[in-house]
């Protein structure tokens, strides 16, 4: 573990030696929670040009995008090797055939040795996993949920069409698979208080898992949660860089420290980001939670407890 907190270059290095980047792939899949398979309107927070580089684009094939990525990265780590990061809407969703090609397109490019799968745990099917199960025998995969919440009556207010129990299923499944898993959480999302998000961390680091990634909630322009907000539905909590950086220690504080804390915060576009509007850099933020940590004396997992507690839940 590092110093503070077990990383994802901590996790990542118990693999492969040298240096690993992802590099995001836009396969031209779409959300079942979009087209009417569970849902309609997308999760409302949702604008997903907020997080895909300019090389990524379905216009492109998907080895065209890793090549694209590559050429970015290699002019500064020419030995660098490549993880190909699923991440545009529900990368798991969509003819079967259909995803095991997008998946062997990537790895056929020189220097990709394995895979990141972003998706949802409602969208996971036995077959898709038994496929993915075999393919982990010969290459690195991990697959990401979308959880964001442990709260069901969060799920249900920002329209993600699924609970936390469908999480849980998910998780267990793939660990039994053999498959390393990861979640994905938001943190200050509407009418969740601090206690709520801690017990979410609770839940979470009761799980098989090997990665979280969280990070603050984006209110970003376009989405209905920006519309709510703008018409009174709700309020968000609108954390100062500081008072973000003490719920992050808290977080650190109740992590399982076997689970690799890959992520605290996210960037969107400025074009498309309304709150907060903090001006950091990732790293720059993650050097103020370290030295809070410091000044804390706060290590990953002081005070987690491995028992049962209330995993399955949620309101």
């Amino acid at each position: 573990m590092a110093e503070l907190y077990r990383d994802f270059s901590d996790f990542i290095a118990g693999y492969f030696k040298g240096k690993i980047q992802k590099i995001s792939v836009n396969a031209g899949f779409t959300c079942p929670n979009r087209d009417g398979t569970v849902g309609t309107g997308g999760c409302t927070y949702c604008n997903n040009q907020s997080f895909n580089p300019d090389y990524c684009h379905p216009a492109l094939s998907v080895i065209g995008q890793i090549e694209k990525g590559k050429e970015f990265f290699a002019r500064k780590y020419p030995s660098m090797e490549y993880l190909a990061y699923f991440q545009a809407y529900t990368s798991t969703h969509g003819d079967m055939a259909r995803l095991m090609d997008a998946y062997g397109e990537a790895l056929s490019v020189d220097g990709v040795r394995g895979l990141v799968i972003g998706t949802r745990p409602d969208c996971m099917p036995d077959e898709l996993l038994e496929r993915l199960s075999a393919l982990n025998r010969s290459k690195f995969i991990l697959i990401e949920y979308g959880a964001e919440s442990s709260h069901d009556c969060t799920l249900r207010l920002i329209n993600r069409c699924h609970d936390w129990k469908c999480t849980e299923d998910a998780v267990m499944r793939t660990s039994k698979a053999g498959i390393p898993v990861g979640l994905h959480l938001i943190m200050g999302l509407p009418g969740e208080t601090e206690d709520d998000m801690l017990l979410t961390v609770d839940r979470v680091s009761q799980l098989p898992l090997q990665t979280v990634k969280l990070h603050q909630l984006q209110l970003l322009k376009g989405t209905r949660m920006a519309a709510d907000v703008d018409n009174g539905v709700y309020d968000i909590r609108r954390y100062t860089v500081d008072e973000y950086i003490d719920l992050c220690c808290r977080v650190v504080e109740r992590m399982n420290p076997d689970i690799a804390i890959e992520r605290f915060t996210s960037q969107s576009p400025a074009g498309l980001l309304l709150y907060p509007r903090w001006g950091l850099k990732n790293y720059e933020f993650v050097n103020l939670l370290n030295n809070r940590l410091r000044k804390l004396g706060i290590r990953q997992g002081a005070l987690f407890s491995n028992t049962d507690c209330h995993v399955s839940g949620a309101q």
